[in-house]
């Protein structure tokens, strides 16, 4: 997602009392260019990077959300492929991290593919980042990725910050099952068309939406979802005003009818709710089972074929049908011979 915002944090100590040792400890958090040079800039002791594309996760907003391998694999790069090189320019100098940057957006990836695989069937070592998050995930790269691995080159992922699990992590939704849609098709009856399959899953579903659009969105979700369904708007996640709302649909609605949000907005809506069908009535199961038998079908047929329109166990069918018209059946067949 677009829009990292710079949050410098300064360094501070925090005393803690372990559970193993009797004595109070004092922890010192480094600040950016001391946490840079964790990272050995003296390679030899470790294993060289091999060669190959490294999506490398990237920060949505707090620029200490990054890992050291992250940090390691940018300076090791031959060349970053970034979304927008003036905006990763910052994270770069943040981590005084020197490297050769290259311009690979939506725009321009088609025109920049060849090139890049020329770089990497020559042994480089090519680095991919979004302007924050994942590359891939609703961000530049699938293609990329696509085309190195019909060409056999490797492509490495490097875990980081991701708006859809840092969002769902914090919700208080479902997060056993999830899918996430991102953002919504632009043509409106493509989207309309999402949004029935979306609002009869029993996952969690997750959407990213614009700023700008969210009143429009919700107008739009809640004659599938239903005003009740609840939801969680999170928004600037793990910048400065970083913010949870929760509530039903119909809520949201009315709330940001009157409020303009600001920043970027991951928007999730819980399942549909998983309903157990009743079980028919004896007088329903009679009436279905008369049905079938005046149409001609066996009272074996006609019992099998109930069962299992209705769930029921064919025993309890059967049992019944027998009661009510195993008398009619010995009567019609003994009248047939």
């Amino acid at each position: 997602m677009a829009g990292m915002a710079i949050l410098r944090l300064p360094p501070v100590s925090i005393l803690f009392r372990s559970a193993m040792m009797s004595r109070t400890a004092a922890v010192s958090f480094c600040s950016a260019s001391e946490l840079a040079d964790i990272v050995p800039k003296d390679d030899s002791k470790r294993s060289p990077l091999k060669p190959g594309l490294y999506l490398v996760g990237t920060p949505i907003g707090n620029l200490e959300d990054i890992t050291l391998r992250a940090i390691r694999v940018l300076r090791s790069a031959n060349v970053i492929l970034s979304e927008d090189t003036r905006h990763s320019g910052k994270l770069l100098q943040y981590y005084n991290i020197k490297a050769h940057l290259l311009s690979y957006h939506k725009f321009n990836e088609a025109q920049r593919e060849q090139a890049v695989l020329t770089r990497l069937k020559q042994g480089e070592i090519v680095a991919l980042i979004s302007d924050a998050g994942t590359p891939g995930i609703s961000d530049p790269g699938t293609q990329l990725a696509k085309m190195c691995a019909k060409e056999n080159i490797h492509v490495i992922p490097i875990p980081g910050a991701c708006a859809v699990v840092a969002a769902l992590s914090a919700s208080g939704l479902d997060t056993d099952e999830f899918t996430f849609v991102g953002f919504l098709p632009k043509h409106s009856g493509t989207r309309k068309e999402r949004l029935v399959v979306s609002s009869n899953e029993t996952r969690t579903q997750i959407f990213y939406v614009p700023p700008h659009k969210l009143s429009q969105f919700l107008d739009e979700t809640t004659p599938f979802f239903g005003e009740s369904r609840q939801c969680v708007i999170a928004r600037e996640i793990t910048k400065l005003h970083e913010e949870f709302w929760r509530g039903s649909l119909g809520e949201a609605k009315q709330e940001f009818l009157i409020r303009q949000p600001k920043g970027e907005i991951t928007l999730l809506i819980e399942g549909k709710e998983e309903t157990k069908p009743e079980n028919p009535t004896e007088s329903q199961l009679e009436q279905e089972l008369a049905v079938l038998i005046s149409d001609g079908h066996s009272l074996s047929t006609a019992v099998k074929t109930v069962a299992e329109r209705t769930s029921m166990r064919k025993k309890e069918v059967y049992s019944l049908a027998l009661k009510k018209f195993g008398k009619q059946i010995q009567v019609e067949d003994e009248a047939a011979e």
